[in-house]
């Protein structure tokens, strides 16, 4: 069984989530260990972690072994990097995205955050392969004392798996790969560079060139990312993404920037998490204020914290000429349905933080919240 690992700040959901989607469509039993979903083959078995505990985790690949899977493509977290939780796993291969600021709640410093992704390549086998974004200015680094067979992708620069945007639209991305030109269904730079890492994950196991991006033509990303629909008869569109760091918003806003044809609105809504790094509140604020044309600041999952305070955070230090642009509702439901009604036609509302969750977690409670459901169903008022 090949068990291949993706680590970094952004894109492991859906480069993992793309990976089982491409193997599976190429004919093998796989296995997928994600923030959205756990599947064994097609059995799919809900997820609790980004990584499970040591235990549940070994369980888990038991499970995948015992029914047949070839090939298991799983999130490996920072948090289960420090706890060991995969400590004694063999690897086949491991996948870098980015680091951005994160998880500073539970590692310190970034400095700590960097050096925890970097034990993950640190530990590889030379039997293994090690795949690093040549762009993120930290992508050397993480592979710089791996014993693993290195490799790079790239937009920017010359890399083994070398990309190049041709043109990024609401119908996908149409690039070259390796000088191959081939239409994608996924939207965004961000996406070019998980479809470059999926693709050379691909070939380093084995997997033949025309083969691969065939299938990969075909493919969507991960519930929960860039996830878009449209109200036909208001003409406006609204994007759900699990975007929670500073530099996720930016990713998926500058992705925004480049669907707009003329001066349609960008409105966000955007929240953060309780009990979580407190410094990216501001940071996340600032985003939304900077790269939106109206924002708005709203609950999240505040767990044990005051979700009027997390916001207070947020609008902390903000410059005063973004003081203009946005407006602060904690009800969650009400600030998504007060960014419709802003909105006008072809307008686009950008609706951060939750992605494929379907709960909001108040004082310990997990109560049903999707933002998908929620939209859905004021689209299909003002469609009647």
């Amino acid at each position: 069984m090949k068990l291949v690992g993706v680590t970094g700040t952004n894109g492991k959901t859906t480069i993992a989530t793309i990976l089982y989607k491409l193997f599976t469509r190429l004919g093998y039993t796989c296995g997928l260990i994600s923030t959205v979903e756990n599947r064994i083959g097609t059995l799919v078995v809900p997820a609790t972690h980004t990584t499970p505990d040591a235990v549940s985790l070994n369980r888990l690949l038991k499970q995948m072994h015992v029914e047949g899977c070839s090939h298991v493509f799983m999130e490996t977290s920072s948090h289960a990097l420090h706890q060991h939780r995969v400590t004694g796993l063999q690897y086949t291969g491991a996948l870098f995205s980015n680091i951005t600021h994160d998880h500073l709640d539970y590692h310190q410093t970034f400095d700590e955050y960097i050096r925890v992704k970097k034990s993950f390549f640190d530990g590889l086998p030379s039997s293994a392969f090690a795949i690093s974004n040549a762009d993120d200015k930290r992508g050397s680094v993480m592979l710089q004392n791996t014993a693993a067979r290195k490799y790079f992708y790239s937009l920017r620069t010359m890399a083994d798996f070398k990309g190049k945007i041709l043109d990024n639209s609401l119908s996908g991305l149409m690039m070259t790969v390796n000088d191959v030109e081939v239409h994608f269904r996924l939207i965004g730079e961000f996406n070019a560079y998980n479809l470059l890492a999926v693709y050379g994950a691909a070939i380093c196991l084995g997997e033949e060139k025309q083969e691969v991006l065939t299938a990969l033509s075909e493919l969507s990303g991960a519930e929960g990312r860039f996830d878009f629909m449209i109200s036909p008869k208001e003409r406006l569109m609204a994007i759900v993404d699990y975007a929670h760091t500073p530099d996720a918003l930016i990713n998926v806003l500058a992705a925004i920037k480049k669907l707009r044809k003329g001066v349609e609105q960008v409105i966000t809504v955007v929240g953060c998490g309780g009990d979580r790094d407190k410094t990216k509140r501001p940071l996340m604020a600032a985003v939304a204020c900077e790269h939106s044309d109206k924002a708005i600041f709203t609950s999240d999952n505040p767990r044990t914290e005051d979700p009027a305070q997390i916001i207070r955070d947020m609008e902390e230090g903000l410059a005063p000429a973004y003081k203009r642009k946005y407006i602060s509702i904690v009800d969650r439901k009400e600030a998504i349905k007060t960014a419709i009604s802003l909105a006008q036609p072809d307008d686009i509302i950008l609706i951060a933080g939750k992605g494929h969750e379907k709960y909001q977690e108040i004082k310990g409670v997990r109560n049903h919240f999707d933002d998908k459901e929620i939209v859905k169903e004021i689209f299909e008022l003002l469609d009647k």
